[in-house]
């Protein structure tokens, strides 16, 4: 493993260790708990970066989520979540690969600044955009989903949500910008579907990347083999390696 998957790795693991609620030893990682959102996977899972024993990962899952609805662990290494990957398959988990990417490029100049969202703003923003990603939910899940944000700001040093806005004034995209000591992630990027194919999402990524040149290292996660890998190579971005997560609902 590479220096750089490594501090991206240990920024992962204390960035959910920082905002967890509650924490549990599982062998191989740990448990990160959050009573008050029992139901969002990204609060309640096992991060796991060692071990040899896939059986006692799902088992621990099994007690340490024994109340919630759902078994979710995400394994950090990539070859130890290959080698998970049947004995959680087997346990009835679908099996999820996630890449790591990280910036390359040169970070953009002269691109207006995002605008700057408060929590509370940020919080009635996410409500409609998981409201039209899940029509189905209802509200008390919606408004769980929504108010979970409140929680990572006690993940990294720099927390900070970014909007950019349609002429209607109304946030057409936003993203998370987490930033640790030398190291910046950026997360959660969403653009609403009416606003979707203008730009905004390409105009809220430059103004983040400008925002954290002064980072030794910046990165993102995303899926495997989706449209957002492209869309993140035009930016400058390139493969770092892959993580694996395992998610069974009950």
């Amino acid at each position: 493993m590479s220096e750089e998957l490594a501090r991206v790795h240990r920024f992962q693991r204390d960035f959910n260790l920082r905002k967890a609620r509650r924490t549990i030893d599982v062998p191989g990682g740990v448990a990160v708990l959050n009573d008050r959102f029992q139901a969002s996977h990204d609060d309640n899972k096992l991060i796991i970066w060692a071990g040899d024993d896939p059986a006692a990962v799902v088992q621990a899952a099994d007690e340490a989520m024994a109340e919630r609805g759902h078994r979710y662990v995400h394994v950090l290494d990539d070859e130890l979540g290959a080698a998970f990957a049947p004995a959680f398959t087997a346990a009835g988990y679908e099996h999820s690969p996630y890449l790591t990417m990280v910036y390359r490029g040169q970070a953009p100049t002269g691109v207006p600044a995002a605008d700057e969202l408060g929590l509370d703003e940020m919080i009635s923003v996410l409500r409609a955009n998981w409201r039209e990603t899940l029509p189905g939910a209802t509200d008390e899940e919606v408004e769980a989903l929504a108010l979970r944000i409140q929680d990572r700001v006690r993940g990294a040093a720099t927390v900070a949500f970014r909007g950019v806005r349609a002429p209607d004034g109304e946030v057409a995209a936003r993203a998370d910008l987490y930033v640790q000591d030398d190291i910046a992630q950026i997360e959660s990027v969403y653009t609403a579907e009416r606003h979707r194919g203008k730009g905004h999402a390409r105009t809220l990524m430059e103004s983040m990347l400008a925002e954290a040149a002064g980072a030794a290292l910046i990165f993102l996660y995303t899926g495997t083999d989706n449209w957002a890998r492209e869309f993140y190579a035009r930016l400058g971005f390139e493969p770092l390696g892959r993580t694996h997560g395992f998610l069974r609902i009950e």
